[in-house]
């Protein structure tokens, strides 16, 4: 029997139970996540706004743009790629149309819908924030795991991510 064959058993009993109180252990792994993810997030944010003005959420919408097929994404694709509302990402696309980093389009397939698509500008900023930015997920994150660590995290993400997937659809 596996470790995670074990573990899911041996708590299997307060997982089925609706409205059952987390034990400490279960506690301490969902809180730790919870304020490691917000710790990293509002640094690795401030790191990127004070460095090139360029707040995390905006990184995310051009690394997303830049890394896409013709450098575009529908604007409701890319909404759930940077896990923004519509009407979230509706405004920050405001935002960085109007520092000339992305603009609009008509979807080519649907004229009512429109694509967000970044511009040489926006790919510059992306181009300079990198450093900055992958730096920071080193320093504050990566170099506190070994390789070892980092697969067995992604495979247990993945894991999360899978069964997620499979509740939804």
């Amino acid at each position: 029997m596996s470790a995670s064959t074990s573990t899911q058993q041996s708590s299997g009993a307060q997982l089925d139970a609706v409205g059952a109180q987390l034990d400490a252990v279960e506690l301490g792994a969902w809180r730790g996540f919870l304020r490691a993810h917000a710790r990293l997030t509002r640094e690795l944010d401030a790191e990127l706004v004070a460095a090139h003005g360029l707040p995390l959420t905006s990184y995310e919408v051009l690394l997303f743009l830049d890394d896409a097929p013709g450098r575009r994404l529908r604007m409701a694709q890319l909404a759930d790629s940077v896990l923004l509302s519509p009407s979230g990402l509706t405004r920050l696309v405001d935002r960085l149309e109007k520092a000339g980093l992305v603009r609009r389009e008509s979807c080519p397939s649907d004229r009512r819908g429109f694509e967000a698509v970044i511009t040489d500008e926006g790919r510059a900023a992306l181009t300079g924030a990198r450093p900055t930015h992958l730096s920071g997920v080193r320093r504050r994150f990566l170099e506190h795991f070994s390789t070892g660590d980092m697969r067995t995290m992604s495979e247990y993400f993945d894991r999360v991510l899978h069964h997620s997937a499979d509740e939804a659809g």
